[in-house]
């Protein structure tokens, strides 16, 4: 039966127009020759929802990219919805403002980024400055990249015979995945900038090199306590101080009798960091095993010995997320460890390991299904965030119990948008939303479009369940006309319309 807007919230179409410009926008029904429409100056913020936040036809890709706007391509050079290519297609567009965006990633930053083309990452790496006063210049676009997460540690190895030395020099920053012939040959490389590159990871391991010397108070002091050879002078000032310790005991380089030293130290947290080093001696790892303090004992235990780097990495990825509830980007593939020991995670009795084991994507679906199953809701809500094979019915339970995944999750198409009807009334609008916009609903959530949530509001309104007369009257009240303009049960023409009375040219 048609659906009266209630007198309050009648209003005049005019009143309505942005918000059927940003239904419309939004539409998912909506043909190419209807978008194309909205790229009209006239069209206001419903040009970014279109661009930026959905989705499109490659009819109006081709039409994006050519417009005469930059901020209107901006818009797509930033988008998550498109694919990288897409993006991609901007990276020599005249605007520097529109290049620094594609180098810069989509916006929100997706959890799992995905990389550029290489041929992409290769016309960034290789820009040059075009003489004339930029907001920007090529290296500070490159700068952007960097920061980006779509520089892959494969592509940098890739990359070590590129014609181009900007593009060569990257294979140095994954100096651990090279053999020592592939390092001697940037070290001897014609080019003086591959050469320095190369060399700052050979000073890195070199106690004589960047760690000679007590760094001065400020970011590098921390980069080098962490992270480089140090001097013994420099090892024992740091170990004499309670300041530094917690550094050394992660430092790679760190030697074993700073170790074994480090593994007695009073704070916990410096004992802990020690406990998850890859090369602990096993009598020092025996020790950490029985230690005092649990997160001492259990990082020790979880992993015992012998173990790989990439595998305490990966641990140790785990264990921040879980405390620190936080979006973490994948590992690196140079830092992956072997998949057989994903494995025998999925089947361990440690929870940490079961952790990591949800993360590998290489995990075959038997272990899937029994990660899924497992007793601990941490393990199955990782599954779902991460896994291609987590089922459905576990990615809605992630969605419903963790609200900072669920932009992440809504990305997702293993997301279930059907068979949702007994969420209707949960006490989460973000859930509510999620079930009312359910084509698939025994019939049309007409209780939700008084909602106190607009977001609930216009996830009912779009819902195609409602048609005819009742989208027509949810068009003419302002508390649901976005959603109804964005309902696919519209016909073009219908849609037409509404921008017509938006004044927008055909």
């Amino acid at each position: 039966m048609p659906i009266s807007p209630s007198a309050s919230s009648a209003c005049s179409a005019s009143d309505l127009t942005d918000l059927w410009l940003r239904g419309v926008a939004a539409n998912q029904g909506a043909p190419a020759e209807v978008l194309l429409r909205l790229l009209h100056p006239a069209a206001g913020a419903a040009r970014q929802i279109l661009c930026e936040e959905r989705g499109l036809p490659d009819e109006v890709v081709d039409t994006v990219v050519a417009h005469p706007e930059f901020k209107v391509r901006r818009s797509l050079a930033r988008n998550a919805h498109v694919a990288p290519a897409t993006r991609g297609r901007l990276v020599e567009d005249p605007h520097v403002m529109v290049r620094a965006t594609v180098a810069g990633g989509p916006h929100p930053r997706p959890r799992q980024q995905r990389p550029l083309p290489d041929d992409v990452l290769v016309t960034l790496l290789t820009a040059e400055d075009s003489g004339e006063l930029e907001l920007l210049t090529a290296d500070e676009i490159r700068s952007e990249l960097a920061a980006s997460w779509q520089v892959t540690a494969s592509f940098r190895y890739r990359m070590r015979g590129h014609e181009h030395p900007a593009v060569r020099s990257l294979a140095a920053d994954v100096w651990n995945m090279l053999t020592a012939e592939e390092r001697q040959a940037l070290l001897n490389d014609p080019d003086p900038d591959v050469r320095a590159s190369a060399e700052y990871w050979v000073r890195a391991g070199d106690p004589a090199g960047m760690g000679a010397v007590f760094p001065a108070p400020g970011h590098y002091r921390w980069m080098v306590l962490n992270n480089y050879a140090l001097s013994d002078a420099v090892l024992e000032e740091a170990l004499a101080d309670p300041e530094f310790r917690w550094s050394v005991a992660g430092n790679p380089y760190a030697p074993p009798h700073a170790v074994a030293r480090l593994a007695r130290d009073a704070d916990p947290e410096v004992r802990e960091r020690v406990a998850a080093r890859a090369d602990l001696d096993p009598a020092v790892w025996a020790e950490l095993a029985e230690d005092a303090h649990e997160r001492v004992r259990t990082r020790a235990r979880v992993q015992p010995l012998p173990r790989t780097q990439a595998e305490c990495l990966a641990v140790d990825h785990e264990a921040a997320e879980g405390a620190h509830d936080c979006l973490c980007l994948i590992l690196e593939p140079h830092t992956v460890p072997d998949p057989d020991w994903y494995r025998a995670c999925a089947e361990s009795e440690e929870v940490m390991l079961r952790l990591a084991a949800a993360r590998c994507p290489a995990l075959p679906a038997d272990l899937v299904a029994r990660l899924a199953e497992d007793p601990a809701e941490e393990v199955r809500h990782r599954l779902a965030s991460w896994h291609p094979l987590a089922p459905a019915e576990t990615v809605l339970a992630a969605f419903v119990a963790r609200p900072r995944q669920r932009p992440h999750l809504l990305m997702q198409s293993r997301l279930p948008r059907t068979g949702l009807s007994h969420l209707l009334d949960h006490e989460d609008p973000e859930v509510r939303a999620l079930a009312a916009a359910d084509p698939t609903l025994g019939r049309a959530p007409a209780a939700l479009l008084t909602d106190p949530d607009d977001r609930v509001r216009r996830a009912a309104a779009a819902n195609p369940l409602f048609t005819g007369d009742a989208v027509e009257a949810l068009l003419h009240d302002p508390a649901t006309a976005e959603g109804a303009a964005a309902n696919p049960a519209l016909p073009p023409d219908r849609l037409h319309a509404l921008l017509d009375l938006a004044d927008l040219p055909r």
